[in-house]
């Protein structure tokens, strides 16, 4: 079993100690705050989808960016507070995006894998979450930790089982057997509604990291816009949520494989993803541990690195 393959395994355990943890974490954003979440890569898509849950949840205008891309105008005033993701603590932008709002004044919050890092004194209030850190490049049970973490800091929301009851769902799709046509397809595209479109962004990016697959990513409802054009025979479409009406017909009048699992928590069914991505690799005699053209940080010229 690869390094990756071991820590996905880990994800149910890691997700119901987030539970515990979020619940006695007092820093996470108040109703009403206005609040902006960002991160980079893969913690930029979690950002995205806990930026979705809690506007939804009424709790507030919350808006998600990769940190380079956040809105200079913005930095002074616009937000209540800033949410980090970076799960080795040296992110170059996030350290940057840090510094700059919270020199004007907007309280700072962090979520890292790496105590002895500059995120340690770049942000107001840091969540440690060492215990979901990870060997492997890709990152599997990191990301979908802080994404529980902070799920759980927003309480009961309407239509969503608790974080522990997505961890049993979580211990099911660790085990069960993948379907033969994800297997065997040579094209994957990934939906997603509301705050399952930042799951359906990161299984994508999982499956061209680990396996250097043709994967795309688009909101559900987009895919009749144009995306559905690249869908044949031996070619899937994999949805996480709630299925728009007449989608699955779509996707099987055109001869593609339509791939949801309505009864699984949208975040466990992720993992079935990322089992997916490392099969794949192994396939193909990858190491999905150490995928190719990548390494866990960035060194960039004008900083620390990038997750």
């Amino acid at each position: 079993m690869s390094r990756t393959a071991a820590e996905i395994a880990t994800q149910p355990a890691c997700w119901r100690r987030a539970a515990e943890e979020a619940a006695r974490f007092t820093a996470a954003p108040r109703p009403g705050e206005r609040v902006a979440v960002v991160g980079c890569g893969t913690s930029w898509f979690m950002a995205q989808s806990y930026a979705a849950l809690r506007e939804a949840a009424g709790q507030g205008t919350t808006d998600a960016f990769a940190a380079s891309e956040f809105p200079r105008s913005r930095a002074v005033g616009a937000y209540d507070r800033v949410v980090a993701l970076t799960r080795s603590g040296t992110t170059t932008e996030v350290l940057e995006l840090l510094a700059l709002v919270r020199a004007a004044g907007t309280a700072t919050v962090a979520l890292t894998a790496d105590p002895a890092t500059p995120v340690m004194t770049a942000a107001d209030e840091v969540a440690v979450l060492d215990w979901a850190d990870e060997e492997s490049v890709v990152q599997t049970r990191f990301a979908t930790t802080a994404l529980a973490f902070l799920r759980a800091t927003l309480g009961d929301l309407p239509g969503l089982a608790s974080v522990p009851r997505a961890a049993d769902d979580a211990e099911r799709a660790v085990t069960e057997p993948l379907p033969r046509p994800l297997l065997t397809a040579g094209q994957w595209t990934f939906l997603g509604c509301g705050w399952a479109y930042g799951l359906a962004q990161e299984a994508a990016l999982k499956m061209r990291e680990a396996a250097g697959a043709w994967t795309e990513s688009y909101p559900a409802m987009e895919y009749r816009h144009g995306p559905i054009a690249i869908t044949a025979p031996g070619r899937v479409t994999w949805l996480f949520g709630e299925s728009p009406a007449g989608l699955a017909d779509d996707v099987h009048r055109v001869g593609g494989h339509f791939e949801h699992h309505p009864a699984t928590d949208p975040l466990a069914d992720l993992i079935r993803a990322q089992r997916l991505a490392v099969t794949l690799a192994e396939s193909q005699g990858q190491n999905p541990d150490r995928p190719r053209n990548l390494t866990r940080s960035v060194v960039l010229a004008t900083g620390d690195g990038q997750d």
